[in-house]
């Protein structure tokens, strides 16, 4: 159900974002904003607090950010609390944010490696996924996982390339175990 509500939230902003076209000052201001949520951990608090009244909420998010944050994200920001909707705030910016990436063909690439990987190898990477996606731009976030022992993993939406020896190995040793002897 929360993931039905970021989405239908996030859709209507991201509407409002290519009508008006500012599709590119939302997102950016949709990722500080994100970023403010999420390292102000007393706004939050404050903010999903039961007793504190909606009014006093929706003054608060007024004062902090009315110079700082677009009438259209403010407007959709007091709606979100108006709705009882703030404690799915990160979830309707991060969907948000996905659409707008996607509507300007930008791709996210989740890459993680056994060991770190070099900058020449990075963009080895980044260039064959736009060689071999519609993505005009790739944004990778790369992450060590040493339990991988070897290879890679890339996440792309709902796609996974999984070319990790750990991967291999957990495959071999099913088809060995499955052997009738």
């Amino acid at each position: 159900m929360a993931k039905l509500v970021s989405k239908t939230y996030a859709q209507a902003l991201f509407e409002l974002a290519v009508e008006e076209d500012k599709t590119a000052s939302l997102l950016e201001e949709a990722v500080g904003l994100l970023g403010v949520i999420r390292t102000n951990v007393e706004f939050g608090q404050f903010m999903n607090h039961p007793k504190i009244q909606k009014e006093d909420k929706l003054e608060v998010v007024q004062n902090v950010f009315r110079d700082k944050i677009s009438r259209e994200l403010l407007g959709f920001l007091v709606t979100v609390i108006e709705k009882d909707r703030y404690p799915e705030i990160e979830a309707i910016l991060e969907d948000f944010i996905a659409s707008v990436k996607e509507h300007n063909n930008i791709g996210t690439a989740y890459v993680t490696t056994a060991i770190a990987i070099s900058e020449q190898e990075k963009q080895d990477i980044e260039s064959r996924l736009l060689a071999t996606t519609r993505y005009r731009t790739i944004e990778c976030i790369y992450d060590v996982d040493t339990s991988l022992i070897g290879g890679m993993v890339i996440k792309m939406g709902d796609r996974v390339v999984d070319s990790s020896i750990r991967t291999k190995l957990d495959k071999l040793q099913r088809e060995l175990l499955a052997i009738q002897l």
